[in-house]
């Protein structure tokens, strides 16, 4: 894959000083000088070439093979938005983002690895940016190589990517808007959930009140950190829990028989052309239904 730069500082530099300025991760850069190649104007040099104005910069990365272990499978993506850099998918509930032992070939990783096989990509590792858990839907962001996959990683640790959730909490009463601030932690007594804390990492949580019904609310939430189950635990702390989430303690329907909560808008800056990018995707039909069956009871 090559990454084109056209120079256009007045003054000249090294390749090396030029390289440190576009910010581009260390590792990709000794990656490339390593494995790859350095072209200066068609040229193969070194980055210790000088570059002048109205040069042309191209750093070809090798190829990624992908992992063996990673096995493709071939059910059908529902992509939002692709391009050379980044995949944008709509995930569906019951499926997980990565294998594990249980699921060695059912997860996003696996679709995502058969998709690009199907498309005879050059790349074919898989680098997820953003997850879901298993019953969670909505929008999860790919990177297709890995300086896309430095780059957006960069964006979750200064906090630059917006993930907006809609979800369904078992409690009705709610402020228009508000903040929940708690800190997360391991649950000593279990591998698998996490609670409310003194212990715990900073964790907070905006919500926004779209809709109210006698036994729900129809709520808009943001993370402003990314802690394992946030919303979860904190619909939990503050006594409402999602509705179907069991595990945290909300109430089983029939309707609903996973977390109501869904990934439904993101927003970021795109790693090389730094448009802001805002993309959005449908409420699933579960959690459409439950609120039309209630907005129809208070006609």
């Amino acid at each position: 894959m090559e990454f084109v730069f056209d120079y256009q500082l007045p003054d000249a530099m090294l390749i090396k000083q030029y390289l440190h300025e576009l910010k581009l991760p260390r590792s990709f850069i000794s990656h490339v000088k390593f494995a790859g190649a350095i072209l200066l104007n068609g040229s193969p040099v070194t980055v210790k070439q000088e570059i002048k104005m109205g040069d042309q910069l191209i750093l070809i990365q090798p190829a990624e093979d992908g992992h063996d272990t990673v096995i493709p499978s071939y059910e059908k993506l529902d992509i939002i938005y692709e391009d050379r850099d980044i995949l944008v998918i709509n995930k569906a509930a019951q499926t997980v983002s990565i294998p594990s032992i249980q699921n060695p070939s059912s997860s996003i990783a696996n679709h995502v690895k058969g998709y690009y096989v199907e498309q005879d990509y050059e790349n074919k590792v898989i680098h997820i940016v953003t997850r879901l858990d298993r019953d969670t839907t909505g929008l999860m962001l790919i990177a297709k190589h890995r300086l896309a996959h430095a780059l957006l990683d960069r964006q979750i640790r200064n906090r630059q990517i917006e993930r907006f959730y809609f979800a369904l909490s078992s409690k009705p009463h709610w402020e228009s808007h508000g903040f929940i601030d708690a800190p997360i932690a391991r649950d000593p007594e279990s591998i698998i959930t996490r609670i409310v804390d003194s212990s715990g990492k900073d964790a907070l949580t905006e919500y926004f009140l779209l809709q109210a019904f006698p036994d729900s609310a129809f709520l808009k939430l943001q993370l402003h950190t990314g802690r394992t189950h946030q919303i979860r635990v904190h619909m939990n702390h503050v006594n409402g829990p999602l509705i179907g989430d069991d595990l945290y303690g909300g109430p089983l329907t029939k309707i609903l028989s996973r977390q109501a909560l869904h990934c439904g808008e993101l927003v970021f800056l795109h790693p090389f052309t730094n448009e802001k990018m805002r993309l959005t995707a449908a409420l699933p039909d579960d959690m459409q239904q439950w609120i039309f069956e209630r907005t129809k009871e208070s006609c």
